[in-house]
């Protein structure tokens, strides 16, 4: 029987680098796609774009802001290198959907397109965070924290947000624009659902 030395499987620190800066700029792409033709997403980057739009302030600055409350819960439940990444991931993100429309701008997008495109690359990004033990922190950790102290399952906490924050933009913005950004969502849910096993992913 052959047996694997995970120890020599596991990611060393460029190996990191690399797969979170790969997957936040993947996940800044896609932001900027969702934001140009002005639909919006679930979890903490959906309340940062919901924001963002009524003050007008950009998404990056936003975003960063509404991160810091839970940076304690995430030491408190995932520890300081879990809560390193996520902060750097974060700032990262707030800093490439900033300078992104100042070299990349958009002529003609469907929001259809865009909704699949956000999807797509915000799918593929946080596959790429998450093999490398990272995430863009917020309401994620949240999820967790109420699973492990009442037994609520994270998923359906994810869940109960999302309806939440969809619900108020169904109040604030146009039907149209509140499907589209669900047709964004279920593409982004689906990609992360078919692919993120940690079974079948060896590295550590």
């Amino acid at each position: 029987m052959v047996t694997i030395d995970e120890t020599k499987l596991a990611h060393s620190a460029p190996d990191d680098a690399q797969g979170l800066g790969l997957g936040v700029f993947l996940c800044g792409l896609g932001m900027h796609v969702l934001t140009h033709v002005g639909l919006i997403t679930g979890q903490t980057a959906g309340i940062a774009v919901i924001l963002s739009y009524l003050t007008g302030w950009s998404f990056g600055a936003v975003f960063f802001v509404i991160n810091l409350p839970f940076y304690a819960l995430a030491y408190q439940r995932l520890g300081l290198q879990f809560t390193l990444k996520s902060l750097a991931s974060v700032t990262l993100l707030s800093v490439i959907t900033t300078l992104l429309p100042l070299g990349f701008t958009i002529q003609t997008l469907h929001p259809a397109l865009g909704a699949v495109i956000f999807g797509t690359t915000v799918g593929i990004g946080l596959l790429a965070m998450f093999r490398h033990n990272g995430s863009l922190g917020g309401l994620g950790v949240v999820a967790l924290l109420i699973q492990d102290r009442y037994g609520f399952k994270a998923g359906y906490v994810q869940l109960i947000s999302d309806a939440v924050i969809f619900g108020v933009a169904a109040l604030l913005f146009p039907i149209s624009v509140v499907g589209w950004s669900l047709l964004g969502a279920v593409v982004l849910n689906l990609i992360i659902t078919f692919n993120h096993r940690r079974d079948r992913y060896i590295a550590t």
